[in-house]
C-alpha cells in the first residue's frame, strides 16, 4: 500500500525575493540579496541572478557583496513574507486532503487515493497553476511515492517548474546526484562523506548498509535508505494549535515589579524552548495581569514569525510596561504565544549572525541534557522552577520543578 502513495512536495522559488518583486517590479531580472545589512549579517535569500556569482543563503553578507558588488541589498520584511505564506497555505488547505507545513515556503501534500497516479500529476499541476495565478509567486513541485524523493525532485525542477518521478525509477533518478542533495546531509556530514570518497548518491546505493552504519551510526542507515529512495515517513496532517501559555497565581499578592519582570523572563524562556523543540514559531504575543481586585487586563502584539528569545523578550517587557499602570497589588501574571505555525525559520533571517544561531542551538542542547534551567538569563534566575509539562503533548519534561 505504501508503494502506491502519491506525495507532493511544493516549494516557493526564491520566496523572499519573489515577494519583494511583487512589491517592486523594477527588481525583476536583477541580482538581489536579502538579509542582515550590518557587518555581521548573513544572506537569508538571494535571486538566481546573484547565485551566478557564487552567492548562497547563510553566506556572510559582506562576502556576498564582495562577490556580487552590483547586487541590490534589501533588509527583508518578515510580515510581508508571512502574509504571502499564509495566502499559499490557504489555497493548499482547500485543495489537499492531508497537508503538512514544512516551513514558511515549503509544503507536503498526500494525494494518495484521490485518483490514479497520473491523475495526481494533473491535479498537482492545476494546483500549482492556481497558486501562481492567485498569488503571483513562482512555485515548483516534485511528485513521487515518498517525501524524500519528492523534495529532491523539487530541487531539480527549479526554477518554477515541476517533475514527477515514476514508481520504480527512484534509484535511477537519485543515482547521479550529489549526496548533498539528500535532505538530512548538512555541510559537516557532506565533508565526512567526501573524506570517505563518497560524493554521488550512486556510491551510497552500491554500499552495504552495514558499512554506512559503521561509519555514521544510525544517521548512516538513514542516509542509505534515502539514497535508495526508501522513506515511509507520513505527511503529518497540519493541525493548528492556536496558542501555548503560562500563568502564575501568587499565594500573596505582590507589587514587586522586579519580581514580576523576572517571572515573565522565565516564562518567555520556557515557552520559547517548547516552540523550538516542536519546530514552531509564533506571530502573536499576549501579556496578562490580574490585580488583587480581580480586574484582569491583557495586551497583545503581532510580530513576524519567530521563536527567538532576544526578539520576544523586549516585546514582552514593552507590553508589561504599558499594561501595568495601576500600581496596585497583582494576583496573577501570564504570557501567551499564539498564531503558531510549523517552521524552521526560528531566528531572524535578516540580522542574526551564525554565531547567535549556534548559541541558541548550544543552549537548547544543554537544557535537553541537564534540565531546562541549566542555562538561564540572569534576569530570570529568581524563579527557581519551571513547568514540567510540554504544552504540545501534555507530557512531563525532565526539569527541576513546577510553577
Amino acid at each position: 500500500m505504501m508503494d502506491s502513495r502519491a506525495i507532493l512536495h511544493m516549494d516557493l522559488d526564491t520566496f523572499f525575493v519573489s515577494c519583494e518583486r511583487l512589491q517592486d517590479s523594477s527588481l525583476e531580472n536583477k541580482p538581489i540579496l536579502i538579509g542582515g545589512t550590518s557587518g555581521r549579517g548573513v544572506v537569508a535569500s538571494c535571486s538566481y541572478e546573484a547565485r551566478k556569482y557564487g552567492v548562497h543563503s547563510a553566506m556572510p553578507m559582506k562576502m556576498a557583496r564582495d562577490r556580487c558588488p552590483e547586487a541590490i541589498v534589501l533588509k527583508g520584511d518578515s510580515m510581508l513574507y508571512s502574509k504571502y505564506s499564509q495566502m499559499v497555505g490557504e489555497i493548499i488547505k482547500e485543495a489537499a486532503p492531508v497537508y503538512e507545513i514544512a516551513s514558511i515556503d515549503e509544503f507536503y501534500l498526500d494525494l494518495t487515493g484521490m485518483d490514479k497516479f497520473f491523475g495526481c500529476l494533473k491535479y498537482a499541476s492545476e494546483l500549482r497553476t492556481k497558486i501562481i495565478r492567485e498569488t503571483g509567486l513562482p512555485i515548483s513541485f516534485g511528485l513521487s511515492q515518498n517525501k524524500t524523493v519528492s523534495k529532491i525532485a523539487t530541487g531539480e525542477a527549479k526554477p518554477n517548474n515541476q517533475i514527477r518521478i515514476d514508481l520504480g525509477t527512484e534509484k535511477e533518478f537519485l543515482s547521479p546526484l550529489s549526496v548533498r542533495k539528500i535532505p538530512m546531509v548538512g555541510l559537516k556530514t557532506f565533508q565526512t562523506l567526501c573524506e570517505m570518497g563518497i560524493r554521488r548518491i550512486n556510491t551510497v546505493q552500491n554500499m552495504p548498509i552495514q558499512m554506512m552504519e559503521g561509519a555514521l551510526g544510525q544517521n548512516g542507515v538513514a542516509i542509505w535508505k534515502k539514497a535508495n529512495g526508501i522513506d515511509m515517513s507520513p505527511v503529518v496532517q497540519y493541525n493548528k494549535q492556536k496558542s501555548i501559555s503560562s500563568e502564575r497565581t501568587f499565594d500573596k499578592d505582590t507589587i514587586d515589579v522586579t519580581r514580576l519582570k523576572s517571572i515573565l523572563v522565565a516564562m518567555v524562556e520556557s515557552l520559547i524552548l517548547q516552540l523550538r523543540r516542536e519546530n514552531k514559531v509564533c506571530a502573536c504575543i499576549t501579556v496578562k495581569i490580574r490585580y488583587s481586585d480581580f480586574d484582569t487586563k491583557t495586551l497583545q502584539k503581532k510580530v513576524p514569525y519567530t521563536a527567538a528569545d532576544h526578539e520576544i523578550l523586549p516585546i514582552v517587557a514593552g507590553l508589561f510596561d504599558k499594561l501595568y499602570n495601576r500600581r496596585v497589588l497583582v494576583r496573577l501574571i501570564g504570557l501567551r504565544f499564539s498564531e503558531l505555525v510549523q517552521g524552521s525559520h526560528q531566528f531572524s533571517l535578516f540580522e542574526d549572525s551564525p554565531k547567535l544561531t549556534s548559541l541558541y542551538q548550544s543552549m537548547d542542547h544543554i537544557r535537553d541534557r541537564f534540565g531546562d534551567r541549566a542555562v538561564m538569563r540572569a534576569s530570570g534566575m529568581e524563579i527557581k522552577s519551571m513547568s514540567r509539562m510540554n504544552p504540545f503533548n501534555g507530557k512531563n519534561q525532565q526539569t527541576d520543578g513546577t510553577f
